[in-house]
């Protein structure tokens, strides 16, 4: 075997795992993280591990499940729980992917109109950017092929991934700051934030431990035609696609507490950072942040048109033909709503605000169902929860009602102030 067909071969032992990967890192963790390491440094850096940690407990127990019964999610709450279970899912995480292609591509297009003026005097309009990043996503999208919609993310995740690590060593803050920044603690509201330190905790948790990553990674290992002789291919998987998780998002916030936190310069929205960031490092490493930016838009923009269509052949145990034309109408429908930031002046973080109440519904919900399945002898056999896995999750639920509450909370106050 030439050693192109090796690397072919072993990359799509990955390629699940790095689709999850583009998935998760979008332009609101990114936000989320800067924001983090801008308010409070490095202190905060033991939020992202433990959501790693729950995010990878998580796809490894779901992605268990199909590889044992040979179900997607969706599917097995139809023929499990209740019809009515999967029909919330899919409206649930249709409405919060519809309010996130607003806002992911309302901010990707600011962030390139922010760029954009140093090199165009006034800089070009947002809409522009967003009609070409609309068209390209929907492009790669008309191929139809699973193999293809993940070899086209995994291209741009390694770009999004290139960026910010290089921008890590760039703007790096003190490995001492980095190291206690892995003891669990809680910091004080930051002089000058808006926003509360466990609001930003149940921020941070909610863009890392999202139910549309669990119920997408059903989907994504029965496509891969993996059974439960694959199991140490789909744990590995997960590992390597959480493992980058943590490492690109500690680096978004290390940047941010490099540069932003050592300044006291507070962060409310992303495409700040392109002016906040350009005295403090250059036009360089602004360059190279803004690609990175750039490209984790682009990357989570792409599972999320495709959301529904799979959500749909997922609970009706359907062929994920993505060349039929009523999906192909439906991803056109839902890409277009990326216009709507740019065409109307809206501010796409309250568009965002949507989707997080969303995910903040569903994480319990997801967790519960996969508690209950897991633990049925019947479908699970010998791969039935341990105690100890029982345990992990039961504390997992526990938690995510608590952040549940909290981000609730929060968008409650964002509406009502």
């Amino acid at each position: 075997m030439s050693a192109s067909n090796r690397f072919t071969k072993t990359l799509a032992l990955f390629l699940p795992g790095i689709f999850l990967l583009g998935f998760n890192i979008g332009t609101g963790s990114v936000t989320t993280m800067a924001k983090a390491g801008a308010d409070y440094g490095m202190s905060l850096l033991w939020t992202i591990l433990a959501s790693c940690l729950c995010t990878f407990f998580m796809i490894n127990l779901y992605g268990r499940y199909t590889l044992v019964t040979g179900e997607t999610a969706l599917e097995a709450f139809r023929k499990h729980i209740h019809p009515a279970v999967g029909i919330f899912f899919i409206a649930a995480l249709t409405a919060g992917v519809c309010g996130s292609v607003m806002g992911v591509m309302g901010i990707v297009a600011d962030i390139c109109y922010e760029w954009s003026k140093s090199v165009v005097s006034g800089g070009i309009a947002p809409v522009y950017f967003a009609a070409f990043f609309v068209a390209l996503v929907y492009y790669i999208f008309w191929n139809g092929r699973t193999e293809f919609f993940q070899r086209s993310l995994a291209v741009i995740v390694a770009i999004m991934s290139a960026c910010f690590l290089i921008n890590f060593f760039i703007m790096m803050p003190s490995p001492v700051s980095i190291l206690q920044g892995l003891v669990p603690k809680v910091p004080q509201v930051a002089a000058g934030s808006n926003q509360s330190s466990l609001l930003l905790i149940a921020s941070m948790i909610g863009t890392t431990v999202f139910s549309g990553l669990f119920i997408i990674r059903t989907t994504l290992v029965k496509e891969a035609g993996w059974s439960i002789k694959d199991y140490k291919n789909q744990r590995n998987d997960a590992l390597v696609s959480v493992c980058l998780m943590f490492i690109i998002s500690a680096s978004i916030m290390a940047a941010s507490a490099g540069t932003l936190y050592v300044e006291g310069i507070g962060l409310t929205k992303a495409s700040q950072m392109i002016e906040l960031l350009k005295p403090l490092t250059g036009s360089f490493a602004v360059s190279i942040f803004a690609i990175g930016l750039v490209a984790a838009g682009v990357s989570s923009q792409f599972p999320n048109v495709l959301m529904l269509p799979w959500l749909l052949c997922d609970y009706n145990n359907s062929k994920r033909d993505m060349t039929l034309g009523k999906y192909r109408v439906m991803v056109l429908l839902i890409s277009l709503l990326g216009l709507v930031v740019p065409i109307f002046e809206a501010r796409p973080v309250l568009v965002m605000i949507v989707s997080q109440a969303f995910n903040a519904v569903i994480l319990p919900i997801t967790v519960a169902c996969i508690f209950y399945l897991s633990n049925r002898k019947d479908l699970m056999h010998e791969y039935k929860n341990t105690w100890v896995g029982n345990s992990i999750l039961t504390a997992i639920l526990i938690f995510s009602i608590f952040t549940s509450a909290i981000g609730i909370k929060g968008v409650m106050q964002l509406i009502l102030a």
